[in-house]
């Protein structure tokens, strides 16, 4: 079937195969696929040493990088991602 050009009052014209007008999408949202969520595999070891790294710096940051707290930050910040990264798992 050749496409037709259908309006709606107060929205732009819409190209559909069927003549009807489309449910209020737009032309390239209705044609871009979706993105697939993140998959539950295994993390590389690296990549998990950089998300410690990561959390570790943000929490040094929030108390403004003051001396003496690098362990407990880098400990606390080791348990945030595990349980993250187990909780992916169990999805």
């Amino acid at each position: 079937m050749t496409p037709r050009s259908t309006s709606i009052p107060g929205k732009p014209a819409v190209k559909t195969t069927t003549g009807k007008p489309s449910a209020g999408k737009s032309p390239t949202a209705a044609a871009r696929p979706r993105r697939k969520a993140a998959q539950a595999g295994p993390v590389k070891p690296e990549e998990r040493m950089r998300l410690i790294a990561e959390a570790a710096y943000y929490k040094a940051e929030k108390r403004y990088f003051t001396g003496g707290g690098e362990l407990d930050d880098w400990i606390e910040a080791e348990a945030e991602i595990d349980t993250l990264l187990d909780s992916r798992k169990a999805r």
